[in-house]
């Protein structure tokens, strides 16, 4: 009695029937034909049966109305069953010796706890994919003094009459227990042969019947997943025998024609005459082994799937095996190179060699990587590139192509070949030559309505511009120098398509190959913006190119519109003061801006990109109130109308505090003499000799003091006595004297090397009138007597003295904290007050000293 029951009358007290659908599955039990038959839907559950005395899976049907959740299975675990975990959802078992079955389950988390169970009680690790080693099991059987349960297989004898018989033997020993058994049997020599004689004989008697079985002996063959056997099926002599017994699929009412497609439609013929008969051998089995695993053989079920691999590997192995022969035959390469580099090869002639180099390079992606590698180097030797060059603009589009497929498989197996190549190139050929711009003139002249060969052609072109892949060069001045060149001679070509097509407010063609045209161009500047920091950039402000891009804004297709956008997103989001300049310069905003109120506050993906981009501007803890500012003062009036999002009112925010921070800073130094804050809050336009900016940067000796005299207008500020001034003065020379010993003898030599600004300047007092000031240089002299002879030329520390010196006789001095130098650019523009008029001014200086 077995221990399976498929019954819907039997009932098990104890099992709990669960709607989780982790425990959901399907029942499949193999037929007579080797096909799976549904059984049913139900769920599964593990538990110990009293009847088979052990621990059962058992699958109740759904409830519905036809079964009400009746028992589609129960089936006893048994402790020697070789249970199989399949693509992490199916479970397949043998009971008997031709009863397969399978559950399939909804979820991966129900097939692997039921295979726990499954492997508990068999003492097995659940990690394992089949509980039972079948050759181990078979060994200790024949150990074991016990006859044997799997005797060797006798196979009837092939003819016509025993077809059947054959068939039912082969269907009964495909479990796991037999199949080796089988392939055994099958393997002995001339057995296949005899069994594809009877189906010519078959075939000129047109027997229907012995046809049909002979299709599902050998269908079932290949299911057996042995190489041996087809090393036999795919022999030159019996490999059209094979295919024809697979013509005949009994649910076709004709045969199918694969044998006439191999023999007549599919010629094989030689580009370059190939002299090695086993070579030639070899590709003639690839392509009928090829075809067969393609059209031949019916797609596998979801239980078969794995039973073909073995067919997979035959084919690598025969790549790898073709790929080597070509390589150690040094007359095919020859050929083969010989006709693509000779620039008098007709067309159709060269068409077909690059269609085998597609080939050749195709088997080879199946090579080891130390393979692959000199595979390429063989093909970089023998001139791939140059006759890439002569190839790419052909008009064939079955040859461009595979010259495209070619050239994107050596350029990701090393651009840095390429690379060099077009660099040895630049010196002895004009532009139109370099292979460079042979492919970026395919790619903006690409005639394929969906863009595929321009598609491939950018992914190329991104990979050879990439500077991650030239940092392990070992050529150092790789990227230099080809970054050089691309900007140089083949940028321009690269971006003419855009410049033409934006000359207007709008764009020039708007048909849709155009369009993706330009968005692929827009993809390879992002990548340029991101990647390359000085070339871009410099080219993006002498072409003015953000704002070419930016005509596309008013494009009708929005995946347009969107690249446009992308790049301009790319370019803030470097955060570079120089660009964040360009943009206000050119009022860039504009197009970006009319293109949202364009949008009328549709929630879509253009709606979120502009104010994502405007919620970075805000956000950004950097510096970058220029461009905060630019935006409010200019657009505020537009960007108020938008009230669906904080964005805007949060920017006008942002915007206000800047302000109010400046004014409150203003406000500090209202009571400051113009001729004081002049001097600290505007630049000497001058470039600043070397020794005098060592002088301001290293400030380390003089930090921050405490807050000191206020500013006031009151009569007792203004009332301080010379001696007061004269005192601090004296101690602040003392610290401009130590700072100037620490610099050395070159700080002596500053004032000759001064601009006319630094004549010699008088200072009076504020409340003295005479015309007969005394000059910078002698107060200076008198009001420390530590200073430096050094010192006494006029130069721009005499302007600080001259300018504190007048100053400190009306208020005390302080140190501004925190004050950046973009404060004083904001600042600088106040006009003086009436009573600041009254001073004479002074040039301002270079950079403001911090002084206690």
């Amino acid at each position: 009695m077995t221990d399976t029951t498929l019954s819907s009358s039997v009932t098990v007290s104890d099992t709990v029937v669960t709607d989780n659908t982790r425990r959901r599955v399907k029942l499949y039990a193999l037929n007579a034909e080797r096909q799976w038959d549904d059984r049913g839907t139900g769920h599964v559950s593990s538990s110990y049966v009293d009847r088979l005395k052990g621990m059962s899976l058992l699958v109740r049907a759904e409830s519905d109305a036809a079964l009400s959740g009746s028992l589609l299975l129960e089936s006893k675990i048994q402790p020697d069953t070789a249970y199989q975990k399949q693509q992490d959802t199916l479970i397949v078992w043998s009971e008997g010796d031709n009863f397969d079955l399978a559950l399939s389950f909804q979820e991966k988390a129900g097939c692997d706890e039921i295979w726990e169970k499954i492997c508990q009680v068999q003492g097995k690790d659940p990690s394992v994919d089949i509980t039972q080693d079948v050759v181990e099991e078979s060994e200790d059987e024949r150990f074991e003094d016990v006859s044997d349960p799997a005797p060797p297989i006798e196979l009837p004898t092939p003819d016509i009459s025993r077809l059947e018989e054959l068939h039912d033997l082969i269907i009964s020993c495909l479990v796991p227990l037999r199949r080796e058994k089988l392939s055994l049997a099958l393997e002995q020599e001339g057995f296949l042969k005899k069994v594809l004689e009877s189906f010519r004989l078959a075939e000129q008697n047109n027997d229907t019947n012995a046809l049909q079985q002979l299709y599902h002996i050998f269908r079932n063959i290949f299911l057996l997943n042995k190489n041996a056997i087809f090393e036999i099926l795919f022999a030159e002599e019996l490999i059209f025998d094979v295919v024809g017994c697979l013509e005949y699929e009994p649910n076709h009412p004709c045969p199918k024609k694969h044998r006439e497609y191999l023999k007549r439609i599919a010629n094989f013929r030689q580009v370059i005459s190939i002299g090695n008969a086993e070579l030639v051998s070899k590709i003639h089995q690839t392509y009928r082994v090829q075809y067969i695993h393609d059209a031949v053989l019916p797609a596998p079920n979801a239980f078969e799937e794995n039973m073909l691999s073995t067919l997979s590997s035959f084919i690598f192995f025969n790549k790898v095996e073709i790929v080597t022969l070509i390589q150690e035959d040094e007359k095919v390469l020859k050929d083969l190179f010989t006709g693509l580099t000779d620039e008098s090869t007709p067309d159709d002639k060269r068409r077909d060699l690059i269609l085998f180099l597609k080939e050749l390079c195709a088997f080879a992606q199946n090579l080891q990587p130390q393979a692959r590698e000199s595979f390429y180097k063989t093909l970089t030797n023998q001139g791939v590139l140059p006759a890439l060059e002569l190839a790419l603009p052909l008009h064939n589009s079955a040859a461009k192509a595979a010259c495209i497929d070619v050239l994107n498989a050596v350029v990701e197996f090393s651009p840095t070949i390429v690379r060099e190549y077009c660099l040895h190139q630049a010196a002895d050929a004009d532009d139109d030559q370099l292979l460079l711009n042979v492919i970026i003139e395919e790619l903006i002249n690409d005639k394929d309505p969906e863009l595929g060969g321009a598609v491939q052609l950018s992914g190329v072109l991104r990979l050879l511009i990439d500077p991650e892949n030239m940092m392990a060069a070992l050529n150092k001045s790789e990227k230099a120098d080809f970054l050089n060149l691309f900007y140089k001679q083949s940028m321009n070509l690269l971006i003419e398509p855009l410049m033409t097509n934006t000359i207007g407010e709008k764009p020039d063609k708007e048909d849709i190959q155009n369009a993706q045209l330009m968005w692929l161009l827009l993809e390879l500047l992002s990548f340029c913006v991101e990647h390359h920091s000085y070339h871009i950039k410099s080219y993006i402000i002498n072409k003015d190119l953000v704002r070419k891009v930016l005509v596309l804004m008013s494009s009708k297709h929005t995946f347009l519109v969107l690249g446009a956008l992308r790049l301009l997103r790319k370019v803030l989001s470097l955060k570079d003061d120089l660009y964040n300049r360009y943009i206000i310069k050119g009022n860039l905003f504009k197009p970006v801006i009319d293109a949202l109120i364009r949008n009328k506050g549709r929630y879509n993906l253009l709606d979120s990109a502009i104010v994502e981009m405007f919620e970075f501007i805000r956000a950004v803890m950097e510096d970058i109130k220029l461009l905060v500012s630019h935006i409010v003062e200019n657009y505020s009036q537009l960007l108020d109308q938008i009230n669906y999002v904080q964005t805007f009112r949060a920017l006008k925010l942002r915007y206000e505090q800047n302000q109010d921070r400046s004014k409150e800073r203003v406000g500090g130094i209202d009571s400051v003499p113009a001729l004081l804050r002049n001097n600290r809050y505007r630049r000497d336009p001058r470039q600043l000799e070397e020794e005098e900016e060592m002088w301001f940067n290293d400030d380390d000796d003089m930090e921050d003091g405490d807050g000191v005299v206020p500013a006031s207008n009151s009569p007792e500020v203004l009332g301080r006595t010379k001696a007061d001034a004269d005192s601090q003065l004296e101690s602040i020379g003392k610290l401009l004297d130590k700072k100037v010993d620490s610099l050395g003898s070159g700080m002596r030599n500053i004032g000759n090397s001064l601009s006319p600004r630094s004549s010699p300047i008088t200072v009076s007092s504020p409340n003295s009138t005479s015309p007969n000031a005394m000059p910078l240089s002698t107060s200076l002299t008198s009001t420390s007597s530590d200073t430096k002879p050094g010192l006494a030329k006029k130069s721009v520390f005499q302007q600080i003295f001259a300018t504190l010196q007048e100053s400190v006789t009306q208020i005390g001095l302080v140190d501004y904290e925190g004050d950046s130098d973009e404060e004083e650019t904001e600042e600088h523009d106040e006009s003086p007050t009436p009573a600041e008029e009254d001073h004479e001014k002074l040039e301002p200086v270079a950079k403001r000293p911090r002084l206690t």
